[in-house]
């Protein structure tokens, strides 16, 4: 793991200057890190995109994250809902998300006299559908994870190592990747799923999903969280929550948390041509 690291680093060093995509997630806490080891704090930025579609927890770890690591931290709006087709929630939609979120960062990397722009992208991204590696990919933004050949568990191993608070953090997703395709996205119900998934949180359980189908919420847990439900008391907390924020129906999905289980629905020909490697 020190090797790969140091060898992320000899390649970030290449660049003088970056701007960070930072979620505070796994990758980019990584990425940011290794970006302040290679060219210096003073030459970072780290670059958060605000939205009804990023919860505030998690907006608010990444300021307290950037506070800590000294580095200058700029917060944008991406105002998703205003992008022309977005709300309408084609199976592209990650693709024009990512086409105009990265113009905003890209927009103040050029303001601060930045010239590259980095996302924390990893090997195992090129195994799904994301049409938002597409967009990325034609603004010229760099994954240096993935240009490193690291994969997730090289990504907690090395996070591990450098004693980062994120090493075992939950993977997490946009809000509006809990919706099925063609069903169209709402401030409100953007809401309903993210107060739904901090009850969840709440509770205890640790890896959360909350797809909405209409006026239903399926709730996808870790499968070793599976068994917590089998506590009337617990079930029907949640039940009766998701009940009074709006969900007419809950359900419980036996298959529990996976990544992408909205791509189930798009047919070969989508998937064949929806990721960029």
């Amino acid at each position: 793991m020190e090797k790969k690291y140091q060898a992320l680093c000899e390649y970030l060093r290449a660049f003088g200057k970056l701007a960070v995509a930072f979620s505070g997630g796994v990758d980019s806490t990584l990425l940011l890190r290794a970006s302040v080891d290679a060219l210096g704090v003073e030459n970072v930025i780290a670059v958060t995109a605000s939205s009804e579609s990023f919860p505030e927890r998690e907006r608010n770890e990444a300021v307290e994250y950037c506070k800590g690591l000294g580095v200058r931290h700029f917060v944008v709006e991406s105002r998703e809902l205003d992008i022309p087709g977005f709300r309408d929630n084609p199976p592209d939609r990650c693709y024009l998300c990512k086409r105009a979120l990265f113009g905003e960062i890209i927009r103040t990397a050029g303001e601060q006299g930045i010239a590259h722009v980095a996302e924390g992208s990893n090997l195992d991204d090129n195994g799904d559908y994301r049409p938002g590696l597409t967009a990325i990919a034609e603004l010229g933004v760099l994954s240096p994870l993935r240009r490193a050949g690291l994969d997730k568990a090289d990504v907690r191993a090395i996070s591990r190592m450098l004693k980062l608070p994120t090493w075992d953090k939950p993977s997490f997703a946009c809000l509006a990747s809990r919706f099925v395709y063609g069903e169209p996205i709402s401030e409100e119900k953007l809401s309903m799923v993210g107060r739904a998934e901090e009850k969840l949180l709440a509770l205890g359980f640790r890896q959360v999903r909350v797809r909405i189908h209409g006026d239903l919420a399926r709730i996808e847990v870790a499968p070793e969280e599976l068994d917590r439900f089998f506590d009337a008391s617990v079930r029907k907390e949640i039940a009766d929550y998701c009940k009074s924020i709006g969900f007419t129906y809950v359900s419980l999905d036996l298959s529990g948390y996976r990544t992408g289980s909205m791509n189930a629905v798009l047919p070969p020909e989508v998937l064949a041509k929806g990721y960029h490697t």
